[in-house]
């Protein structure tokens, strides 16, 4: 770090509000020191690494001074910076601040505004943004794509964003897991097995190979629409294809048997579990104890879990 940075870091740390004020600071810097570019870049990439409460602050004097040279990428940092911050006004300020420069908005400061909006529970505003970025006459990304899931995702709007993900699907164009599984969880929540089979098919369609929270969720929407065969189905599934059930698994399918009160197929499951060398857990065990008490045959359920589980703690 030259010295010019260093006698500026000094300062910025030692910096109270009572000194003065920031922007005299680094204005009489500037003028003594004239920085260049990566004098600028330097400063600002030091106090993001120790998180700088002023970063923020430096952050918009650098972009407003002529010596930064700043560039569109520039201002879609701060743009982020505000977003992850819930400073809304001031993203959108920095657009006003853009056009007024001449700069043209890119499909990366579009899908960085859509994530603010949506996140802030701004669905209207998300879907203009998405509207304006499709007018740019450029291919959209899966980031932009995902972004306006989300959106879709958290107004509990997941069919609007299963078609967008048909619609990328017929440019070649997949998004990233954490969206499939947060549009697949949507619909594991709601209850609604068709969509979840949907989404966990187009998962697989986009080349992404299935976790086991993700054949979860799956079991988890069978058992919240009563559909305990069906989720038996994904169990067996999930296991040929070399994916090992956690607890989290097991216990989804016996409540999905409790639910329908299918004491005999539970019965046969935790013989098969047994054949297969899976021990149930704690979760699984503890559903056990409370649905077999409901039943009014605790010493059975005592005798199935010390065969099965050898889980004494359940007790």
């Amino acid at each position: 770090m030259e010295k010019r940075c260093t006698a500026l870091m000094r300062q910025i740390i030692c910096f109270s509000a009572e000194k003065g004020s920031l922007s005299d600071l680094l204005g009489a810097w500037v003028r003594i020191m004239k920085p260049r570019r990566a004098d600028w870049l330097v400063i600002l990439k030091e106090l993001s690494f120790i998180n700088h409460p002023l970063f923020i602050e430096i952050s918009e004097f650098a972009l407003l001074d002529e010596s930064f040279e700043a560039n569109i990428r520039d201002y879609t940092k701060l743009i982020h910076l505000y977003a992850k911050n819930g400073r809304h006004q001031d993203a959108e300020d920095v657009l006003l601040m853009m056009s007024k420069r001449g700069l043209t908005c890119d499909q990366v400061i579009l899908t960085t505004m859509i994530h603010m909006y949506s996140k802030a529970g701004h669905f209207k505003l998300a879907q203009e943004t998405f509207e304006e970025m499709k007018l740019l006459c450029q291919p959209l990304d899966k980031r932009s794509y995902g972004s306006m899931i989300m959106a879709y995702i958290r107004a509990s709007m997941p069919d609007k964003g299963e078609d967008l993900i048909k619609e990328m699907e017929q440019q070649e164009i997949y998004a990233g897991a954490e969206v499939y599984k947060a549009l697949l969880r949507t619909y594991s929540m709601k209850g609604d097995a068709e969509g979840a089979q949907r989404v966990f098919d187009a998962i697989q369609v986009g080349g992404i190979c299935p976790d086991v929270r993700m054949c979860g969720l799956l079991i988890n929407a069978y058992f919240e629409s009563g559909q305990s065969q069906k989720a038996r189905v994904v169990f067996e599934n999930m296991r040929k294809a070399g994916i090992e059930p956690n607890d989290k698994c097991v216990a989804l399918l016996l409540a999905a048997y409790e639910k329908e009160n299918k004491v005999n197929s539970a019965m046969e499951f935790l013989i098969h579990l047994e054949k297969e060398g899976i021990i149930i857990g704690k979760e699984a065990s503890q559903l056990l104890v409370e649905w077999f008490r409901k039943l009014g045959v605790v010493e059975e359920v005592a005798d199935v879990l010390r065969e099965f589980a050898g889980n004494e703690a359940a007790f």
